[in-house]
């Protein structure tokens, strides 16, 4: 039995537009003993300014990882791997995409862009599930990830 990386929870930041796909990704997350926050955001433009800790995400807490959807309204996810790997301070951020998208040319520029990894959110419910936690496990057990900064 592996022992838990850190005592402070995990934050996680959910960057999707599809509320049904957001509560089954929180409902995945809450069924895991994983110590964690999830914070959701509704798009890109709003991911960027809950990273930026700008106008109501002023009390933003920095996440340990991000869950990244790519085809959202505004700012897609493409623009905010972009941003964030651009940007000297966020840059450190492991991101996942999880999408419905499969398709090579959305793989290969998420890559491009610097995600950490690439996942396509299954169909089933059960599979779904089970992606979701062995996401929740990997980044909340297995891997050492970066220390919070304020």
């Amino acid at each position: 039995m592996m022992a838990a990386r850190t005592l402070d929870p995990v934050r996680i930041l959910v960057v999707d537009d599809d509320p049904g796909d957001v509560l089954m990704i929180e409902e995945a997350l809450a069924t895991s003993d994983v110590d964690k926050v999830i914070d959701v955001v509704g798009d890109g433009q709003e991911a960027m300014e809950f990273l930026r800790r700008e106008g109501r995400h002023s009390g933003a807490h920095r996440p340990d990882v991000i869950l990244l959807d790519l085809n959202m309204p505004r700012m897609d996810g493409r623009q905010v791997l972009g941003e964030v790997k651009g940007d000297a301070d966020l840059r450190t951020i492991p991101i996942v995409v999880l999408t419905t998208s499969n398709a090579d040319t959305d793989i290969i520029s998420s890559y491009t862009l610097q995600a950490n990894a690439y996942v396509t959110k299954p169909i089933d419910l059960d599979d779904f599930n089970d992606v979701v936690h062995r996401i929740d496990e990997f980044f909340g057990r297995v891997v050492v990830l970066p220390k919070q900064r304020p």
